[in-house]
């Protein structure tokens, strides 16, 4: 499993559009072969910061992510919505068991 995570702070004058761009992102994702989960959430005290979760089945599922319409378009749009670069960290994941 791979698991992609971080940041991405966004424009304040764009904190509308974002949402609608992450909403529209997040439901097309969700729907791909080997997309486990595919989130984004706003942080409870920054207004500004959104915070990204992706988990995948494999190396192949997030790599043909990267190729769809839908991924090129929220890439076209996303320099007009962030204040800085994202944050993002992939992290390789042996096992899962409940807490």
């Amino acid at each position: 499993m791979l698991i992609i995570a971080g940041t991405v702070r966004i424009r304040p004058d764009q904190r509308d559009a974002a949402v609608r761009q992450a909403r529209q992102m997040a439901q097309a994702t969700q729907s791909e072969v080997g997309c486990l989960a595919y989130t984004f959430s706003a942080d409870l005290t920054d207004p500004e910061l959104f915070h990204v979760f992706e988990a995948w089945q494999g190396e192949a599922a997030p790599a043909e992510h990267f190729r769809t319409p839908h991924m090129a378009e929220f890439n076209r749009r996303l320099p007009d919505l962030v204040a800085s670069a994202p944050q993002l960290q992939r992290y390789s994941v042996a096992s899962v068991q409940p807490f």
